[in-house]
């Protein structure tokens, strides 16, 4: 018995010493929003320029989304406006089983009725404002004929931006078990809209960018939607972040909620401050069933957290020359080295725990202007792109999409022309070369 309680105290020793290192090995998003914490089981900020994320947690998890969805299906709405295989003003016919959705008791709606005309304007608007399912789903039909076509437009535009955890089954976020036999193929009858927050992320900034007259409609608080028909209504806006709503905020334009028994209270939102637009998704928000405004409540807190702990820095001036790479190697060059600058300006997010010094840059030569050893080839023109450099930040946190890290780099440029040698120069050269 003795013997197996021997190596208790160095057994101890041990787990004291992993105890004290593990920290130093943690998720540096966590060193870095310190005892903050978003009140929810995901959440995701995100410059809505560049990408960069500025809190991360849980966002690679795949949950329920809910209405959400419909920001994916409304893309494609204007995506079809766009390309001009559909207009603003074209009506919509509204099928028996669209208009017997819009008047289920239990869901968000505007009435809709096969027998009045609506635009495709009305009903884009209504999805957004009033989070309409019966006009999503109005909308899919217009545009694919059917719903399970139209989600496999939904489908393939998700594979197109790289997203590959979405599990997607109707066009509307709502829980199959409201759609009948309109489900989608191969799908089951209880299922829903499953993806990521930092899918959620990706969806939404593609959308701002491309689509940028999109936030006229989700900044609206309030709407009539049908004044020329049998039941016009005033639509109010589910985001009560907007202006004149109960959880106001100054900046917050957008975007879109989504409530399930599955996915709980979930909200993607936007908003700007001093010139700076970034995106937020909180999904399933903790304690939604008591406090209905939870999913508002953590995503001002993201909000404010964001724009209190990072800024925008240049940390590279346009026309300026890199730390500990002012020159590049020249083969056959009249001289061996030619001097390099920026092309442009290089700016990135800080945390406020970090200075420009903790800023570290990666330079990599053109791969179509270097020999086996590295060096450019001479002639050098001034002005001639010669290479990128790379700004990296301290933090681990990186950015939504892989494509994003361009906004961080930036062409170096020869500052001034570089001759070739002539054959006497590369001759002595040589002759150095073979004593040295």
């Amino acid at each position: 018995m003795k013997k197996k309680h021997r190596f208790l105290p160095l057994l101890a020793g041990i787990l004291f010493f992993l105890s004290s290192v593990v920290p130093l090995f943690s998720v540096q998003a966590d060193e870095l929003s310190g005892d903050f914490k978003v009140e929810a089981k995901a959440a995701l900020s995100i410059d809505a320029d560049t990408g960069k994320i500025l809190y991360d947690q849980n966002s690679d998890d795949a949950l329920g989304i809910a209405s959400i969805t419909k920001i994916i299906s409304l893309y494609l709405v204007e995506k079809e406006v766009a390309e001009g295989k559909l207009a603003w003003d074209d009506e919509v016919e509204i099928s028996d089983f669209v208009a017997e959705l819009s008047v289920h008791p239990e869901l968000s709606n505007v009435p809709l009725e096969s027998t009045s005309k609506y635009t495709v304007k009305d009903l884009f608007d209504s999805a957004f404002i009033q989070s309409s399912n019966a006009s999503t789903m109005a909308l899919a039909e217009k545009i694919a004929g059917t719903e399970a076509a139209f989600v496999d437009l939904m489908k393939k535009q998700l594979e197109d931006w790289g997203i590959k955890d979405a599990k997607i089954v109707n066009s509307t976020g709502l829980n199959n078990v409201y759609l009948g036999e309109q489900i989608y193929p191969g799908s089951k009858k209880d299922d829903e809209n499953i993806l990521s927050a930092k899918g959620v992320a990706i969806v939404a900034r593609h959308l701002i960018h491309d689509y940028p007259d999109v936030l006229e409609v989700t900044a609206t608080p309030k709407q009539e939607f049908g004044a020329h028909t049998f039941s016009p209504i005033e639509m109010v806006n589910w985001n009560w972040m907007l202006p004149g709503m109960l959880y106001e905020k100054a900046g917050v334009d957008g975007l879109k909620t989504g409530t399930t028994d599955l996915a709980g209270a979930c909200f993607v939102g936007t908003m700007t401050k001093d010139g700076q637009r970034i995106i937020t998704v909180v999904l399933n928000a903790t304690n939604h069933e008591t406090d209905p405004g939870a999913r508002f409540v953590e995503t001002g807190r993201l909000m404010d957290y964001t724009f209190d702990n990072w800024k925008k820095e240049e940390v590279l001036a346009q026309g300026a020359t890199v730390p500990e790479f002012k020159t590049a190697p020249v083969h056959q060059g009249k001289e061996l080295t030619v001097p390099v600058q920026t092309e442009n300006a290089v700016t990135v997010w800080l945390h406020s725990s970090m200075t420009k010094e903790d800023v570290t840059f990666k330079t990599t030569l053109n791969a179509k202007r270097v020999t086996d050893k590295n060096e450019l080839q001479a002639p050098i023109e001034k002005g001639e792109n010669v290479g990128t450099v790379q700004a990296t930040t301290p933090d681990k946190l990186g950015f939504v999409e892989a494509s994003d890290e361009e906004s961080v780099q930036t062409p170096l440029v020869a500052s001034q022309e570089m001759a070739k040698a002539n054959i006497f120069v590369q001759a002595w050269r040589a002759v150095k070369g073979l004593f040295n």
